[in-house]
């Protein structure tokens, strides 16, 4: 019999110390492997979601430097469902509304197209952050939650022995096993919550940092093209 699933207690298999912890640490158990679940779900997530958007934003932004005509770009590329785009397109509608009268204000026309597409960076960054703090709290929380259901099942371990005024390694092993099993449940809930979190954290600072050059770079396009406004 495959000892994973052995409900012996004394085969130390996962199976047989949930099932023979106390309902207090199975409560802890159960909710640390949902918590784990949900951690590999945003990891997917977030990996497949971080890599579209790094993939489609150097495509948009390579297209965009080789595009003569920025208005034309604007209609065909300007709505993507994309960062990059939506920072661009902040940057259009801005410029449009600062130069449409006879008189321009040319300091306070950069000072707003800067203004607004720091704006859209940082709002974008908000959206792709969305869900991360769930990491860091996963990662910073399962240990402990873990630690709590050793510190219950040990001490229903220590009560057990006590009622059966028997100290003998096969009457405290399976116990105090079963105590341990939940910060085992807990680092496993942990470890990849964190890893991803930093992981993670590391790409949303670089498209960040890619967003805010974009920005400056255009900054400057229009800046130029202002300074050949009559």
């Amino acid at each position: 019999m495959n000892p994973f699933f052995n409900t012996d207690a004394a085969t130390l298999s996962p199976v047989a110390l949930f099932l023979q912890a106390d309902v207090v640490v199975k409560v802890v158990m159960l909710g640390l492997l949902l918590a784990s679940v949900w951690t590999w779900a945003i990891v997917f997530s977030f990996w497949r979601k971080i890599g579209k958007t790094r993939r489609e934003g150097e495509a948009f932004e390579r297209d965009f430097w080789k595009a003569d005509d920025i208005d034309a770009f604007f209609k065909t590329r300007g709505d993507q469902d994309l960062p990059t785009a939506r920072v661009f397109a902040a940057g259009v509608s801005e410029w449009r509304r600062s130069t449409q009268g006879a008189g321009i204000d040319r300091a306070g026309t950069r000072e707003r197209l800067a203004t607004t597409m720091g704006a859209a960076v940082a709002n974008e960054i908000d959206k792709l952050s969305d869900r991360l703090n769930i990491l860091a709290t996963v990662g910073a929380v399962a240990p402990f939650v873990g630690l709590f259901g050793t510190v219950w099942g040990i001490m229903r371990a220590f009560t057990g022995i006590a009622s059966a005024q028997n100290t003998s390694l096969a009457v405290v092993a399976p116990g105090i096993a079963e105590a341990l099993f939940a910060t085992a449940i807990g680092l496993f809930a942990a470890i990849p919550a964190v890893i991803a979190y930093n992981r993670f954290s590391h790409g949303i600072n670089r498209i960040e940092a890619r967003l805010n050059r974009f920005a400056d770079g255009f900054h400057a396009t229009l800046s130029r093209q202002l300074d050949r406004e009559r």
